[in-house]
């Protein structure tokens, strides 16, 4: 049997079940419940690499509160990707998650095939057919914030900055990095490089080291290892999506941190309902949501600087103050 039939009558016995858990009990005053929802991730990367450990976190967190059941293939290579997808479709997720930066293609002919499959998928393009949403993480909004307590906490006016890819999930943040450092300090300049890896830790250090010998004294960690350059060097770093500091203790002044649970509840939700739809779930990243927050510390950073960024925190909460989107690929300026 196509796992499209077996996942449609699934997924309509499940928004069945919900509906009626509300309205049924047996006697006890305990109502009805659905099974967990049968989910299944896809990564092309381990599960420990800071983008896919939040996703990763967020699915964990669903899966302890009962509402689904998980499980996930790391390391998958992009041209074993579709494969993997039609593996997990035809054993009966209701919903697949995974990032498909590499694989649009692909992943969109495999989603058309299964229609009453759910997916959810990191993209950098719209939305597909009846089937395919996908998401993104917008954290721009305290990667500026963090950029604001760099640019107060350089002393040599040089900040260096290494991405995976010139992608625009990764260019938007540093655009709003260097929006934010040079909102406090107009004489701050940046080093760019890019190491066109997601997952290359040797080779961002090294990117990293040449830019701490031209003078950079904070680095912009969008990858893994250059917290560790900038923690022998003994320099200041930034963290990006997820909070390093207790492995770097006095290197990392801040970091703009990404959360999954607002976007991946939200498609639970939708499919146990019976509602799912292709749609952006872009927004659930931004800081209203609380798919983002900036974490700093206070000891690292001139008097005054964690006031200053939390007031500028405030006026993104309340709508008077915008960052903007920028998915230009960043240049250096020196």
């Amino acid at each position: 049997m196509k796992s499209g039939t077996f996942s449609l009558s699934r997924r309509a016995l499940l928004s069945a079940v919900t509906a009626a858990a509300a309205v049924v009990s047996f006697g006890f005053g305990t109502p009805a419940q659905a099974d967990p929802l049968k989910v299944s991730a896809i990564y092309t990367v381990p599960v420990e690499q800071q983008w896919v450990s939040r996703i990763h976190k967020a699915l964990n967190a669903a899966k302890e509160r009962g509402d689904i059941s998980y499980e996930f293939s790391e390391n998958v290579a992009n041209t074993d990707y579709e494969r993997v997808m039609r593996e997990y479709a035809e054993n009966g997720s209701d919903l697949i998650v995974g990032e498909v930066f590499g694989v649009e293609r692909a992943a969109r002919k495999v989603a058309a095939q299964y229609p009453d499959t759910a997916f959810l998928m990191g993209s950098s393009f719209a939305p597909d057919g009846d089937n395919f949403s996908v998401f993104d993480n917008f954290i721009h909004e305290p990667s500026y914030l963090v950029g604001m307590a760099a640019g107060a906490a350089t002393k040599s006016n040089k900040i260096g900055m290494v991405g995976g890819f010139a992608i625009p999930e990764v260019n938007r943040l540093m655009h709003a990095f260097m929006e934010g450092a040079k909102s406090v300090n107009p004489d701050v300049e940046f080093m760019v490089t890019f190491i066109n890896s997601w997952y290359d830790p040797p080779k961002a250090k090294e990117a990293s080291f040449a830019m701490i010998d031209k003078g950079a004294d904070v680095m912009y960690a969008e990858r893994f290892g250059v917290s560790d350059a900038a923690k022998e060097r003994g320099i200041l770093a930034v963290g990006n999506v997820i909070d390093t500091a207790a492995d770097y203790p006095g290197t990392i002044l801040g970091s703009a941190l990404w959360h999954m649970e607002a976007t991946i509840d939200h498609a639970i939700e939708a499919v146990k309902a019976g509602e799912f739809k292709a749609e952006d779930y872009g927004k659930f990243s931004y800081m209203e949501y609380g798919g983002g927050s900036v974490v700093l510390d206070g000891s690292l950073l001139p008097e005054g600087t964690v006031a200053k960024v939390e007031a500028k925190q405030a006026e993104i909460l309340d709508g008077s103050f915008t960052v903007n989107v920028n998915d230009e690929e960043p240049k250096s300026s020196m």
